[in-house]
C-alpha cells in the first residue's frame, strides 16, 4: 500500500450522473523574450476577441495573423510573425512553439503527442483509477480568421462504441497579432443518459527542450535551476513513484537531493503564473491563469505547478456584489471579518464549497474592516460561502443568490455566529486551517531539496517528515500539558502511525493533560472542539481520562482521502467536530484527553490537526 500512496488518493473527484453539464477551462501560456513574465489581462470568454495581455511584443505588430499549411495535412500552424503555434490535425496537441530563433520550444525528442496536450485522469464509478485520456480531437475547423485574430478549434463527439471518457470534447486555440502568448480553452461536453463517470482531474502538460530550459519558478521566493528528467531515471524511487533520491545528477551539486513534484505544488489563490527560463536564448517560458473561477475546491486547495520535464497545471473546470461579514463574538459583541475569505458557489450544505468539484467558484477575500466585492459573476443559482483566518468554523448566506445579466446586488451586513457553546479553558493551535503554527521537523539530511533548507515557512514541503514522529518520540507518544506545554514546539505537525519495521505500522495516542480544579455539574456538558486540518484515511478516537476504554467518546469514523502528508502540503480538507462531554467524564484536578489514530495500514495515514478548544458548560 505504501508504494502505491503518491498516487491513490485523489484531488477533487468529480461524478455527474443522468445531467448534461458544460465545463469551460482558460488560460495563457505566454513566451517572453529575456525571461520577464508578461502581466494577462483577462479574457472574454465568450467573445470573439480577446484583450491582448500588457507587454506583449509589438516588435512585429504589422504582421497579420496566418494560417499556414505546409503540404502536411496532419499538421496545422497559426502564425504572427513573433511566435507560430503548430497543432497535430485533428487530434489538436501542440507539438510546435517557434519563438525569437527557437525552432521549437518544446522537447522534440519527445513524440509529438508527449509535447504539449490535454489530458483527463477518468474512472467508472467503483473503478479504483482509471486511464489517462489525451482527449484527442478528430474533426479541425477555424472558428474566425483576419489579420488581428485567429481561433482554431479540434473537436470529438463522444460515441457509445468509444473507450475514451464519455465527452464531447472542444479544444480551443487563439493567437492575435503583436502578441507572444496564445491563449488556450476548453469546452467538455456530458449528455443527458451518458455512462456515469469520475474524474480525478483535467490537465494540461507542457514539456520543454531540456537543454534549454534549467530554471524554474513559481513564486519570487521559489525559483531555482532544476535537475533533468534523466536525472530522475538514475535516481532512487522513494516511498511513492513521484519522489527519487538523485544518486548520479548530470549536476553534481542535485547528489543527494530528492525531487519530487509535489513539492512545487501551490494554493490556487497563489497560481497566477508560473514556468521556466532559458539562460541562452534568454527566453521564458510562462503559463499565466487570468481568472479562477473554473477551479474547484475553494482559493486554498493546493495544485501541481511546474517540475522536472514538463509545465503543468492541474486544473478543474468557469453582476456584481458589496457586502460586508462581521462575527459575532461570545459577549455579542460584533467585530469585524477582516481578511476573510468569501465565494459564491453551487447551492450545498455550509462547507461543501471545499468538496465541490461540479459548478464554478468566484472567491475574493475582504478588506480589513469585512468588506468586500465579487464581479464577473456567471449567470446562475450560487450559495456565499466564507470563513475568516483565526475564527473557527464557516459562514453560509442562509438564501440562494441568483445572478441575472447585468445584475448587482447589495446584501447589506452579514453576520457570522460562530460554533460555541461555552468559554474557553484553554485552546491548542490557530483557527486558519493549517497547521502551519506546529512543530515542523528538520528534514532528514540525506533527503532534502535545498530550495526549502532555508525557508522556514515552506520547511513542510521537505520529504520524508512523516518519518521523524518516530525519531522525534523514539519510546512513547505526544504528551501535551497545557499551561506548561508550547504548541509551536511541542505538538507535532502531523498525527501520524508510528513505524514498527518491515513496513509495517502502529497506531499513535496522543494525550493532552490539564487541570480542572473544580468540574462544573449544574450548567450541563462541556465541548470540545476539534478541527482538522487535513486527513488521509484515518479514524481518530478521541477518551476522557480512560485510555482503556472499551468504546470512545468520539470516533470520527474513516475519514479523508487528500494525502497532504505524502505531498507535502500543510492541509487538506477543513474538518470541524464539536463534541459533546459529559461533566461525568470529567473530575477535579487532572485530567487526560487521549487522541489516537487508529488505521495502520500506511506511512502516510494520518491527521493534522487545526485548533483545539475545550469549553465549559454553557452560561458558566
Amino acid at each position: 500500500m505504501e508504494k502505491r500512496a503518491g498516487r491513490q488518493y485523489r484531488c477533487s473527484a468529480w461524478r455527474r450522473r443522468n445531467l448534461p453539464i458544460l465545463f469551460l477551462f482558460f488560460f495563457f501560456f505566454f513566451l517572453v523574450f529575456s525571461g520577464a513574465a508578461s502581466a494577462a489581462g483577462n479574457g472574454k470568454t465568450h467573445a470573439r476577441r480577446i484583450n491582448p495581455g500588457r507587454n506583449s511584443s509589438r516588435s512585429n505588430s504589422g504582421f497579420g495573423v496566418q494560417l499556414v499549411r505546409r503540404g502536411d495535412p496532419q499538421r496545422v500552424t497559426i502564425d504572427n510573425g513573433i511566435v507560430a503555434v503548430t497543432f497535430s490535425s485533428p487530434d489538436g496537441d501542440v507539438i510546435g512553439i517557434k519563438y525569437k530563433g527557437i525552432d521549437n520550444v518544446l522537447e522534440t525528442l519527445n513524440d509529438d503527442d508527449n509535447r504539449g496536450y490535454w489530458d483527463v485522469v477518468w474512472s467508472k464509478p467503483g473503478d479504483q483509477r482509471g486511464p489517462f485520456d489525451k482527449l484527442r480531437a478528430t474533426d479541425f475547423r477555424v472558428v474566425m480568421q483576419d489579420d488581428e485574430q485567429i481561433e482554431v478549434s479540434f473537436t470529438k463527439k463522444w460515441e457509445p462504441s468509444d473507450a475514451t471518457v464519455p465527452l464531447n470534447i472542444d479544444k480551443r486555440y487563439i493567437l492575435r497579432r503583436g502578441s507572444s502568448g496564445i491563449y488556450m480553452y476548453a469546452v467538455l461536453e456530458r449528455l443527458e443518459g451518458w455512462p456515469d463517470v469520475d474524474m480525478d482531474q483535467i490537465r494540461v502538460v507542457f514539456k520543454l527542450q531540456q537543454k534549454l530550459f534549467h530554471f524554474m519558478a513559481i513564486s519570487d521566493d521559489r525559483q531555482r535551476v532544476m535537475p533533468l528528467a534523466k536525472d530522475r531515471i538514475t535516481g532512487r524511487p522513494l516511498a511513492y513513484p513521484e519522489a527519487v533520491l538523485l544518486t548520479h545528477p548530470s549536476n553534481p551539486e542535485f547528489r543527494g537531493e530528492v525531487d519530487d513534484k509535489y513539492q512545487y505544488s501551490c494554493e490556487d489563490k497563489d497560481n497566477k503564473v508560473h514556468g521556466w527560463i532559458s539562460e541562452e536564448p534568454a527566453v521564458g517560458f510562462w503559463m499565466i491563469t487570468p481568472s479562477d473561477e473554473f477551479r474547484v475546491g475553494g482559493p486554498i486547495k493546493q495544485d501541481l505547478t511546474s517540475h522536472v520535464d514538463s509545465v503543468s497545471v492541474l486544473y478543474k473546470m468557469n453582476h456584481s456584489e458589496l457586502l460586508h461579514l462581521v462575527i459575532r463574538y461570545i459577549n455579542e459583541r460584533l467585530m469585524y471579518a477582516g481578511s476573510a475569505y468569501v465565494g459564491l458557489a453551487i447551492p450545498g450544505d455550509v462547507g461543501s464549497w471545499q468538496r465541490d468539484a461540479k459548478g464554478y467558484q468566484f472567491w475574493t477575500q475582504a478588506d480589513r474592516k469585512g468588506r468586500f466585492f465579487i464581479d464577473n459573476i456567471r449567470v446562475g443559482t450560487y450559495n456565499l460561502y466564507a470563513w475568516v483566518p483565526g475564527i473557527m468554523g464557516d459562514y453560509k448566506y442562509s438564501v440562494n443568490i441568483t445572478i441575472q445579466p447585468g445584475s448587482k446586488m447589495d446584501l447589506g451586513m452579514l453576520v457570522y455566529d460562530p460554533p460555541r457553546n461555552g468559554p474557553t479553558l484553554w485552546e491548542i493551535g490557530i483557527p486558519d486551517r493549517t497547521a502551519a503554527e506546529f512543530h515542523v521537523p528538520e528534514a532528514y539530511p540525506t533527503l532534502m531539496n535545498k530550495l526549502y533548507t532555508n525557508h522556514p515557512t515552506d520547511s513542510f514541503r521537505q520529504y520524508g517528515l512523516w518519518s521523524r514522529y518516530t525519531d522525534t518520540y523514539p519510546r512513547q507518544d505526544l504528551v501535551y500539558d497545557v499551561g506548561v506545554s508550547n504548541f509551536f514546539e511541542d505538538w507535532f505537525f502531523a498525527h501520524v502511525v508510528r513505524s514498527a519495521g518491515n513496513n509495517t505500522f502502529r497506531a499513535t495516542t496522543w494525550r493532552i493533560n490539564f487541570d480542572l480544579p473544580t468540574v462544573d455539574k449544574s450548567k450541563g456538558d462541556y465541548t470540545f472542539q476539534l478541527a482538522l486540518a487535513s486527513a488521509a484515511e484515518a479514524e481518530l478516537h478521541v477518551r476522557f481520562n480512560d485510555l482503556n476504554a472499551p468504546e470512545p467518546l468520539f470516533s470520527t469514523g474513516l475519514i479523508g482521502k487528500d494525502n497532504a502528508i505524502a505531498r507535502h502540503g500543510i492541509h487538506g480538507l477543513y474538518w470541524l467536530y464539536s463534541i459533546s462531554v459529559p461533566n461525568n467524564q470529567l473530575v477535579d484536578g487532572r485530567n487526560s484527553i487521549y487522541l489516537t489514530q487508529t488505521r495502520t495500514h500506511g506511512a502516510f495515514y494520518g491527521v493534522m490537526y487545526d485548533y483545539i478548544r475545550l469549553e465549559g458548560p454553557r452560561g458558566t
